[in-house]
């Protein structure tokens, strides 16, 4: 059983990086007095919903000179990616921004309750990561629209910057995990 100065010290750590969390998401809301920021966040957010996902298994199909395995790669990426978050968000059960800081309203509401890890952001970089591996070149491209979907899901405030990063680890971990099982790398 871990001892009362070892839990204590956990849950200091803890607290030490929920503080730097909520300082973190008070910098980036502050960009909702940007005038572009706000209308670009939600147009990122909005490529992250998953209908891009869809769009992008088509023009593979239409393009790519092994599109079956491309496309398999990036369904199974997909499943595998939404198979490990939703039980992880919904056994975790962080609060929103909105339910957990006095005040707070997002631009937009979220479809679901909890918020770590983001399921945009994870779907966000297990595309991205997938695709970079699969067809190359397009890495710096794909990475950062990633990371704009994942930021835009501060900016409008449904997201604290841990979630994000949580989300993003997730994608990436699914996606390299599976370009190798397809042997893709």
């Amino acid at each position: 059983m871990p001892s009362a100065p070892r839990i204590l010290g956990s849950m200091n750590i803890l607290s030490s990086l929920q503080n730097v969390d909520h300082a973190l998401f008070a910098k980036i809301t502050g960009l909702t007095h940007c005038t572009f920021c706000v209308p670009m966040a939600r147009i990122f957010s909005k490529t992250g919903d998953g209908v891009l996902h869809i769009l992008v298994a088509i023009v593979l199909l239409m393009l790519h000179p092994m599109p079956e395995l491309v496309v398999l790669a990036l369904a199974t990426t997909m499943l595998l990616e939404r198979a490990l978050y939703w039980p992880l968000k919904n056994s975790l059960k962080r609060l929103r921004p909105p339910e957990k800081l006095d005040g707070f309203n997002s631009i937009v509401t979220a479809s679901d309750r909890f918020s770590f890890p983001s399921g945009h952001s994870s779907a966000a970089f297990a595309l991205a990561i997938l695709l970079s591996l699969a067809v190359g070149g397009f890495m710096p491209v794909l990475l950062a629209w990633a990371t704009c979907v994942a930021l835009s899901r501060v900016v409008l405030g449904v997201h604290f910057p841990g979630d994000i990063i949580a989300g993003a680890l997730l994608g990436t971990a699914v996606a390299f995990t599976n370009a190798a099982y397809w042997g893709l790398i």
